[in-house]
């Protein structure tokens, strides 16, 4: 019996990892991003289907509710019935508490709170356990993650649903690229000297 496994935010870095691994393991996997990020889900999609697994790719934006119920129909319709969801979209960015606006902050937990029986699996960070400065509102968010995935595992393992997430920490994305470029900016700091 085939599995099935949707996991967002999978056109780059650990996203495309995760479902490149899965595929490899015998899942076939829907893979989603963002619309901007179409090209690089369409070769993700494609390394999966040359592994022989079945794959669709699904761009739909994580904070948006129509296209996230869109996402699950269009995933379920062509794989089956989902047997893990692996919620890893994520943004950042970096800001001073100071600058953040109330919409800087609404996204950042649109996308790394709000993105995502059987198992759920959400991104958090190892900023999900120590924070960092010019970084609140993306540390905010990912501490969530792990409060809501500790609260959401307790209320649903009645139904045999699972619910854990992953803190990775300091991984070479295009992310930790931007923290990097940024954060030298502002600490006045070569790149590659403040991560």
């Amino acid at each position: 019996m085939s599995r099935n496994v949707l996991v967002t935010g999978a056109a780059r870095g650990i996203g495309r990892a995760i479902a490149l691994r899965l595929a490899r393991d015998g899942l076939n996997v829907a893979v989603n991003d963002i619309k901007a990020s179409s090209s690089g889900l369409n070769k993700v999609q494609q390394e999966i289907e040359k592994m022989g697994q079945k794959s669709v790719a699904i761009t739909a934006d994580v904070s948006v509710d129509k296209e996230v119920e869109t996402m699950m129909q269009n995933a379920a319709k062509e794989l089956g019935s989902l047997n893990v969801v692996v919620a890893n979209a994520g943004i950042a960015q970096v800001k001073s508490i100071i600058d953040i606006t109330t919409e800087d902050w609404d996204k950042i937990f649109a996308v790394n709170m709000r993105g995502a029986g059987g198992k759920i699996i959400g991104a958090c960070s190892g900023l999900g356990y120590r924070s960092a400065p010019m970084l609140s509102h993306y540390c905010a968010s990912k501490w969530g993650v792990r409060g809501l995935t500790q609260a959401a595992a307790m209320e649903w393992a009645k139904h045999k649903i699972t619910v854990n997430d992953y803190c990775p920490g300091l991984t070479k994305t295009t992310l930790a690229d931007m923290f990097d470029e940024e954060m030298a900016k502002i600490q006045g700091k070569q790149k590659g000297d403040t991560i």
